[in-house]
């Protein structure tokens, strides 16, 4: 597949070019966000032509969306395109919003589902969610910029699923993995035919070793692409690619040290900051909460695709305890808030095992008068508010006086991750 001319730049092209286009993009946001006029209002856009420079600058951090967007909303002043002139807004769990442009793949997903093959005449079976949160819609624009068709599918019935693929006979996937192959399995259970899907860019989970040697046994190319509803594209695989994702060519993205801001030495792990050049959201030094870390040899090997651009390490996990559960981010906030709607609970942890795609969330609560004989109706209603908070079902179990660690922490990933 032809790659295009930002794809195959040396690094020093590239960083020139970005580094050009970043004081004007930093005026942008200045003169036309409430948000960063205040916060860079003793900033020189014209001074920060080089990393360096831009690493003064602070970080905005998406664990501060939810309370910013309270004090100014809907997107806490970092919009520059006003509400009624956008094509849609988004919320995502916190609650945090997000805006989308009138561009057509103004999420700059295209590039990703290029490099795994997707072309003009696929039609991509689309699983993401078109319901409050922006997946869908992203690949979606994705898509439609390269020419595909997509059949909006959404996620569950995965019956009808399985008999949709085997009448429409779609090419291409996109969704999270484990979803994937519940519909496939499902497919074989019904004896349908799903052999028309050939590639599949998956996003909202981890895609693991063992799942993605279980696609390739079955003649799937499958790659993950990693990005936020607040940036976009971040990185992306391509099927040639043995390790790593290659970082989209219109952001800056650094590693800095997590809840800090000074950049870390190449190849060291820490949180991934974005800034991008989007006329309706300019996030400046956006701090997307996830640690990565840049590939050393990214320097001198271009992936084996011929693209050039520096590689992430992939996803390696949390700079906070936010954690990702069926594609849907829960934050511990959110917990915090489960326990303010209900004051007879002392202490509350979410506790998610299982593996990807089949995790079971728990919330662990401890009362203030310990443990009654008659917790029923409250537990049927924390059922109820975890779910109204988060979007997802758990269960919920009370525990005993100090039965919790007092270690601060509201939620524990003890997911198998294999």
């Amino acid at each position: 597949m032809t790659l295009d001319k930002l794809e195959t730049r040396t690094h020093t092209d590239r960083e020139s070019a970005l580094l050009h286009d970043l004081p004007e993009q930093i005026q942008y946001a200045k003169e036309h966000t409430e948000y960063f006029a205040q916060l860079l209002s003793q900033i020189d856009p014209g001074k920060i032509t080089t990393r360096e420079a831009l690493a003064s600058l602070p970080v905005t951090r998406k664990s501060d969306l939810s309370e910013q967007q309270k004090i100014t909303p809907p997107f806490g002043g970092m919009n520059a395109t006003p509400i009624h002139h956008l094509k849609r807004v988004f919320q995502s769990p916190g609650p945090i919003h997000e805006p989308q442009g009138i561009e057509l793949d103004g999420f700059r997903m295209a590039r990703s589902l290029r490099a795994a093959g997707f072309c003009s005449g696929d039609l991509v079976h689309n699983t993401f969610s078109y319901h409050f949160t922006p997946g869908a819609w992203m690949m979606e624009g994705g898509a439609h910029a390269l020419g595909c068709c997509v059949f909006p599918a959404g996620v569950g019935q995965t019956e009808l699923q399985a008999q949709t693929i085997a009448h429409l006979r779609p090419t291409a996937y996109t969704g999270t993995p484990s979803f994937l192959k519940i519909i496939l399995e499902k497919a074989d259970e019904l004896n349908l035919d799903s052999s028309s899907i050939k590639k599949a860019v998956v996003s909202g989970e981890a895609l693991t070793p063992s799942l993605r040697d279980w696609f390739t046994k079955r003649g799937i190319v499958i790659v993950s692409a990693y990005a936020t509803a607040d940036v976009g594209l971040i990185a992306y695989e391509t099927p040639k690619l043995s390790s790593g994702m290659i970082i989209d060519e219109e952001i800056i993205l650094e590693i800095i040290e997590p809840n800090g801001s000074k950049p870390m030495p190449i190849g060291e792990t820490g949180e991934v900051v974005i800034t991008v050049f989007d006329k309706d959201y300019p996030l400046i030094r956006f701090g997307t909460g996830d640690l990565s870390a840049i590939d050393p040899a990214s320097l001198t090997n271009p992936s084996p695709c011929g693209r050039t651009n520096l590689r992430i390490k992939g996803w390696l996990g949390r700079a906070d305890q936010t954690t990702k559960i069926k594609g849907m981010f829960v934050h511990p906030g959110q917990v915090q808030e489960i326990i303010r709607k209900h004051p007879q609970i002392s202490k509350a942890r979410m506790v998610v095992t299982g593996n990807i795609g089949s995790e079971e969330m728990k919330l662990l609560c401890e009362l203030k008068d310990g443990i009654s004989t008659d917790v029923g109706d409250l537990n049927q209603a924390v059922v109820q508010t975890t779910r109204d908070v988060t979007k997802l079902r758990a269960i919920v179990s009370f525990e005993k006086t100090d039965a919790l660690p007092s270690d601060g922490k509201l939620i524990e990933d003890a997911r198998t991750y294999a």
